[in-house]
């Protein structure tokens, strides 16, 4: 391993230094006076290169991470460590409009909770879809801990779709988790409470009146939703149950949920009674609840189930009676219960032990068909024996939390919360493998396609809660940190740290990046928060503003550099709606909208749709304009709302139009039309004579740039009619606007024509 090191930082300082020799007009530098300077090491040298990511070139995985408190996601790339992108999912982000145009809001108000708006959320646990336990990059799922939701991400277009609330909870930690091919995503309960809406049990009735459980949420794949209808729970005792994974190969088809306190401790600190931390921890172990959730779903539609809320919920007697829920004494205060990419051993933590528990599933199963319990717990479920279930226990350090696997066979990945570590060990022999510190306190940790059946290794992430002296101080609430490490050799490397401004990121999940095909462009007008056409689309030419009573509708377009219409005229008190329509078909010519002081924001990708309302409460003047820089001519991408005063009567006033052109500035004018039509010209001749259409990001291009240089021909028309007037102020203005139409056209062209000589576009015969 040394060797190999060496080797390589060798290599690389020899290609400094002879870049260096031959590159003196690059840099006046060598790279060892940029390490001298720096106080680099080889070492932190061979990092860097292993996280370097060259212009142009793009990272190997993506990862999703919760935002925590943020109630956001942040995209990631690894290896090096860019953050890409922040999704709106419980909370507005003023970015992407999210929580400020009408589509966007529709999906937040899905979030409601008993009729009110909540206004933020604890993003924990990602899921990403699987399809026979592998990650096939086509949704996303995230649960909010603080209010008990769990939304859909359709990785498509990287958008919140779905927000649900469940309906049997008041918190929950245990989400999202899915089974091997996305039938259900799991959310466990956290702390017990009545499953009733709106019903009060008073503290001294806990063991009786309060319950925990976990949800199975069916998803539609084809529509890309969770189907609530279809969608059960399973009663729990009040336990606080925590998180799951779902069985793999020949434990599919089950589910395993740990839990903390147990003891159904409810504390009472302000009436002289041990604080919660005391009672919860009393006990030396916690339960595993086993659930074979495909017979659980079977009973549901034989009609075992009740109705709670409206929702399906199986009994716990039911659940004992059908033989489909089991529990196993674990190691106190476990967070995280990991099954093998295998699917033959489950693997938990206690962050109070010093111990990994290494569950068979084959043992498991023996005792359940022996029937072989060592006791029952208080509300009848059978206990299956510790002994009669491990295959194995290690001693790791203190506070061992969260696992990740390798794809090295039998090779885990274990946080130590209290050391501050990350531990590699082999899980089918039970022994240690190796150590690295980590800044500091560990929470979860995260291998590439960690969970799944089809791990990737090279890479590991550490989810620190603390960073203290990482980073430059920026006052008292210090970023978290999230340290990359390599685990590609036998020994770890930590390699790159990066702070998370979004406090406080729980858990993550990483893909392979080309396992992810997001869009670059909709279906021309679609409302991209349900999929489908968007009632308020047009197109060019066919842009209105229809007024009945106090209510006006405006349907507008947007395309570089102006936004029709370009006056909205209302009276105070007057609802407005807005539709608006992106029309480019240029990959990333997104434009936003907004109207001052009126707190609406749209941000609108080429092809969507997008609804924003308000009332014209205030008489005045509101310009508006596009939030995304687009185009050269992006600030002159405005607009005005004239809100008038009730019973205001325009009165003759002199002519807006100041500007005077001569029939000189007419024909310079004309001039310019030409050179640019020649420039035009020869792109399209160049475009046309290869394989342009062999390629979609390029015929994209085309299509915008010919609906661009059609429009000239309405306003060659106008400005020839006012030159025959001799109009020049007109006709110079509209042969102007020609050369706006070109400008972009042949914006468009010249990218296409560069892209196609950049990816080996080939000559037609």
């Amino acid at each position: 391993m040394k060797t190999r090191m060496k080797q390589a930082v060798s290599m690389l300082l020899a290609a400094g230094v002879g870049f260096a020799a031959s590159g003196a007009a690059y840099s006046a530098e060598s790279l060892q006076d940029v390490m001298k300077r720096r106080n680099l090491s080889q070492q932190d040298l061979l990092a860097a290169a292993k996280t370097y990511v060259p212009t142009g070139k793009r990272d190997e995985f993506v990862v999703f991470s919760s935002g925590g408190q943020s109630g956001q996601v942040i995209v990631y790339g690894i290896p090096s460590m860019r953050i890409l992108k922040y999704i709106g999912v419980f909370t507005p982000e003023p970015w992407q409009g999210y929580g400020f145009d009408a589509n966007s809001k529709a999906v937040l108000d899905q979030g409601k909770i008993d009729g009110k708006e909540i206004t933020w959320g604890d993003t924990h646990h990602p899921a990403i879809s699987e399809t026979d336990g592998k990650y096939d990059g086509q949704f996303l799922f995230i649960n909010d801990k603080a209010n008990p939701r769990l939304a859909v991400i359709d990785l498509r277009d990287f958008e919140t779709k779905q927000i649900v609330v469940n309906p049997i909870y008041k918190s929950e930690h245990g989400g999202a988790f899915v089974t091997p091919n996305t039938e259900y995503v799991i959310e466990a309960a956290q702390y017990a409470s009545p499953l009733a809406n709106k019903k009060f049990e008073p503290l001294e009735e806990f063991n009786e009146k309060y319950r925990g459980g976990v949800t199975y949420w069916k998803f539609d794949r084809k529509e890309g939703r969770l189907d609530p209808k279809q969608s059960f729970s399973l009663e729990l005792p009040p336990y606080s149950q925590d998180l799951s994974d779902a069985g793999k190969g020949p434990s599919n088809g089950w589910s395993f949920t740990n839990s903390f306190c147990t003891e159904r401790y409810v504390g009472g600190i302000e009436k002289g009674r041990p604080p919660y931390e005391a009672g919860c921890s009393a006990k030396d172990t916690d339960y595993l609840h086993v659930v074979n959730w495909k017979k659980a779903a079977e009973l549901v539609a034989a009609g075992k189930a009740k109705k709670i809320n409206g929702h399906n919920v199986l009994p716990m007697e039911v659940s004992i009676k059908e033989g489909i829920l089991f529990l196993v004494p674990e190691p106190k205060s476990p967070h995280g219960v990991d099954v093998t990419p295998d699917g033959k051993f489950i693997t938990v933590s206690g962050k109070l032990d010093t111990h990994v528990s290494v569950y068979s599933f084959e043992k498991i199963q023996a005792a359940i068909q022996a029937g072989k319990f060592e006791s029952k717990d208080p509300y009848g479920i059978p206990v299956i024996g510790m002994k009669d279930a491990l295959h194995a226990q290690v001693q790791l350090g203190l506070g061992p939390l969260h696992t990740q696997y390798d794809a090295k066979q039998c090779v885990a990945y274990t946080s130590l919360y209290v050391d501050s570590q990350v531990v590699k060990w082999n899980y089918c022999e039970g022994k240690v493998l190796d150590k690295i510190s980590v800044h500091y306190n560990i929470g979860h940790l995260m291998a590439m396609e960690g969970d799944s059946v089809d791990p990737k290794g090279r890479y590991l992430v550490a989810l620190n809660k603390l960073a203290i002296d990482r980073f430059v101080p920026v006052g008292p609430l210090h970023p978290q940190n999230h340290q990359l490490i390599d685990i590609s050799n036998d020994k770890m490397q930590l390699l790159y740290d990066m702070p998370l401004p979004l406090g406080e990121p729980h858990y993550a999940v990483a893909i392979e990046a080309s396992k992810l095909k997001p869009g670059v462009r909709y279906k021309v007008g679609t409302d991209s928060r349900t999929d489908k056409p968007h009632p308020g689309m047009v197109r060019a030419g066919e842009e209105r503003t229809e007024k009945k009573g106090n209510k006006i509708t405006v349907y507008g377009t947007l395309i570089r550099s102006h936004i029709t219409p370009e006056t909205i005229e209302a009276d105070v008190g007057d609802e407005v709606t807005v539709h608006l329509t992106n029309l480019e078909r240029a990959q990333d010519e997104t434009h936003g909208f907004t109207v001052s002081t009126y707190n609406v924001h749209a941000s609108v990708e080429p092809g969507k749709t997008v609804t924003v309302k308000f009332k014209a409460d205030k008489e005045g003047v509101y310009p508006y304009y596009c939030t995304e820089f687009c185009s050269a001519l992006h600030l002159e991408m405005q607009g005005y709302l004239l809100v008038k005063p009730k019973g205001w009567k325009p009165t003759k006033t002199a002519g807006a139009e100041k500007a005077v052109y001569s029939e000189d500035d007419y024909k310079k004018q004309l001039k310019k039309v030409a050179d640019t039509q020649a420039v035009i010209d020869q792109v399209v001749g160049y475009i046309t004579s290869v394989n342009f259409k062999d390629f979609p990001d390029v015929v994209a291009m085309v299509d915008d740039a010919t609906d661009q240089l059609n429009k000239i021909k309405d306003a060659k028309q106008k400005h020839e009619e006012a030159a025959k007037k001799k109009d020049w102020n007109q006709a110079t203005l509209w042969a102007e606007q020609v050369w706006q139409y070109q400008v972009k056209a042949a914006d468009l062209g010249l990218r296409a024509k560069t892209y196609l000589e950049q990816n080996g576009a080939k000559k037609v015969k």
